[in-house]
C-alpha cells in the first residue's frame, strides 16, 4: 500500500509539474506575441508622425491637391486611433493606399520630387515601411507559434483551462496591396 501511495505521489508531482511547463511555454508565447505587436505599434508610431512632414512638405507644390491631404490625413486618423491588430490592419491598408495615391500625384510635380526636404521624408518613411514589414513578419511569425501550441494537444487542454485564447495575424486588408506592381519600361 506505501509503495502505490509513493507510486501515486510521483505521478501527481511529475503531472503537476507537466501542468507548469505547458503554462509557462504558453505565457512565454503570449509575451512574445505582446512584444512583436509592440514592436509594430512603434514603426507605425513614426509612420504617423512622418505623414504629416510629408504632407506639409508637398502642400506648397500641389495647391490643388486637397483631396489627396484630405484622404491621407482621414486615414491616418483611423490608423492611428485603431484598438485591435485587426482594425489596425484594416487602417493601416487604407493608409498604404492613400499614400500610394498621394506619391502617384507626386510624380505630376518634378520640382517636388527635387526637394531635399521632401526626399528626406520620403527616405524616412520608406525606411519605416519596410521596418513595418520586417515588424509585421516577425509578429505573424510569433502568433503562429502561439496558436499552434493553443490548438494542440495537449497544450490545448491547459490553453483553454487558463483562457489562453488564439490572436490575429496582422494581414493585408485590400486587394490593391496584394497585386504585383506592373513594371514597364
Amino acid at each position: 500500500m506505501l509503495i502505490f501511495l509513493g507510486v501515486v505521489l510521483v505521478v501527481l508531482v511529475l503531472l503537476v509539474l507537466f501542468v507548469i511547463g505547458i503554462y509557462n511555454a504558453l505565457v512565454r508565447l503570449r509575451n512574445q506575441v505582446d512584444n512583436s505587436w509592440s514592436q509594430i505599434d512603434v514603426q507605425l508610431k513614426r509612420r504617423h508622425d512622418l505623414i504629416p512632414n510629408l504632407v506639409e512638405t508637398a502642400k506648397g507644390y500641389m495647391k490643388h491637391e486637397r483631396g489627396t491631404f484630405e484622404a491621407i490625413t482621414e486615414a491616418r486618423s483611423k490608423a492611428m486611433g485603431a484598438n485591435n491588430v485587426s482594425e489596425a490592419s484594416k487602417a493601416e491598408g487604407a493608409l498604404g493606399e492613400a499614400l500610394s495615391k498621394f506619391m502617384l500625384v507626386v510624380e505630376n510635380y518634378p520640382e517636388l520630387k527635387a526637394n531635399q526636404n521632401f526626399l528626406a521624408v520620403q527616405e524616412e518613411l520608406s525606411s519605416t515601411e519596410n521596418k513595418i514589414a520586417f515588424s509585421r513578419q516577425s509578429y505573424n511569425d510569433q502568433v503562429l507559434g502561439f496558436n499552434n501550441k493553443i490548438q494542440m494537444f495537449p497544450s490545448n487542454i491547459i490553453a483553454g483551462m487558463f483562457s489562453f485564447t488564439k490572436r490575429d495575424f496582422f494581414e493585408i486588408e485590400n486587394a490593391a496591396e496584394r497585386e504585383v506592381p506592373k513594371v514597364s519600361f
